[in-house]
C-alpha cells in the first residue's frame, strides 16, 4: 500500500491531537459566538472544531469548541480567569476540559454479554478514549470476559430480601473506584435514589425499547403484543425516575408480524450495542449538553 501523502498525514495527526474542550451554555443573544472566538484567538487558541446551537424554545445558546492543547499550553492555567469577563457579560456557564486526562469508567452488567463485549472491544481498539477501571455484576457469569480484557471484575450479589445492604456495598465500591462515568450495560437492577443522586449526569443506561414506549421490564414482549412495526433502543442518563432521564441516543429497525419475540430480541440486541456505544462516546467526548429533560448532542 502506498504511503499517505505528507499533507494527509499532517491533517490526520492534527485530528488526533489532544485538545481542550470549551463547553458553554447561556441565555441566547447576539454576539456570543463572536465574543468567544475573539477571546480564544487572543489567547492563541487554535480551534479545530466548533459547534453551536440556538434553542428557540428555551432561548438558550449551547456551544462546544475543541482547542488544540499545544496552542494554549502556556495559558491554560489562566484561561478560565481571562475568560470569566466574557462569561459574566453573557451570563455563561462554562467549563474548560483537558482531554489528556482520561475519564474513569465502570461498567455494570448482569447476565447479558452483548453490550459488555461491544464496549470492551471498542475500548481495546481505542475507539473509546477512557480508562476502564472495573466491571461490576450481580452475577458471576461474565467474569471471564472482563478478565480477558484485563479489567477487574467485582461480583456484588443483590439480595432480594435486603437490597439496601447490597447497594450500600456498591456505594462503598464506587467510592473506592471514584469513577467519572458509570455505564449500565444491561444491568438488570434499579439503582436506588441515593446512587442516582450521588452521580448526577454520570450514569448512562441502555433501555431495550424506543422510549417512552414500553418502559420497564420485558419491552420486546410488550412490543410483540402491540404488533409494532418498529423496535428500537434508547440510551439515557439515569435519574430517580425510572427510564425518564434525558435521552442521549436512539435508533430503530423495521420489523413485521413475521418476527417472533426471540427474533425481536435478537434484532434489538444489535441496536442496543450501537446505541449504547454512541451515547458513551458522545459523553466521553463532552458532546452532550442537558437542557431540562432534553439533551443537545453535537455529533
Amino acid at each position: 500500500m502506498a504511503e499517505a501523502p505528507l499533507k494527509l498525514k499532517t491533517f490526520m495527526a492534527k485530528q488526533n491531537e489532544a485538545s481542550f474542550i470549551l463547553k458553554i451554555q447561556c441565555p441566547d443573544r447576539i454576539g456570543i459566538a463572536a465574543a468567544v472566538s475573539q477571546t480564544v484567538a487572543e489567547m492563541g487558541g487554535w480551534v479545530t472544531e466548533a459547534n453551536y446551537h440556538s434553542d428557540p424554545v428555551s432561548n438558550r445558546f449551547f456551544m462546544r469548541n475543541a482547542i488544540r492543547t499545544d496552542s494554549l499550553m502556556e495559558q491554560a492555567d489562566i484561561f478560565e480567569t481571562q475568560f470569566q469577563s466574557v462569561a459574566d457579560q453573557f451570563s455563561m456557564d462554562f467549563e474548560l476540559i483537558d482531554t489528556r486526562r482520561k475519564q474513569r469508567v465502570v461498567l455494570f452488567v448482569s447476565k447479558e454479554s452483548h453490550c459488555l463485549t461491544d464496549l470492551l472491544h471498542r475500548w481495546s481498539i481505542k475507539e473509546l478514549d477512557c480508562d476502564l477501571i472495573g466491571v461490576v455484576s450481580n452475577h458471576d457469569h461474565l467474569r471471564s470476559i472482563s478478565e480477558f480484557y484485563g479489567i477487574p471484575f467485582h461480583h456484588v450479589p443483590i439480595n432480594k430480601e435486603d437490597k439496601l445492604n447490597s447497594f450500600n456495598q456498591i456505594a462503598v465500591l464506587l467510592n473506592d473506584l471514584s469513577p467519572d462515568l458509570i455505564v449500565l450495560a444491561r444491568y438488570m437492577q434499579i439503582f436506588p435514589a441515593s446512587l442516582c443522586n450521588a452521580y448526577p449526569s454520570q450514569i448512562i443506561n441502555i433501555h431495550h425499547s424506543f422510549l417512552p414506549s414500553f418502559a420497564g421490564a420485558r419491552p420486546y414482549h410488550q412490543a410483540y403484543d402491540r404488533g409494532v412495526k418498529l423496535i428500537g433502543a434508547t440510551s439515557h442518563y439515569v435519574t430517580v425516575d425510572l427510564d425518564e432521564g434525558p435521552i442521549i441516543e436512539q435508533d430503530v429497525i423495521r420489523v413485521s408480524h413475521r418476527h417472533a419475540i426471540t427474533e425481536l430480541a435478537r434484532l434489538g440486541r444489535d441496536i442496543e450495542r450501537v446505541v449504547l456505544a454512541r451515547a458513551v462516546r458522545n459523553h466521553l467526548e463532552h458532546r452532550v449538553f442537558e437542557s431540562g429533560r432534553r439533551t443537545i448532542v453535537f455529533e
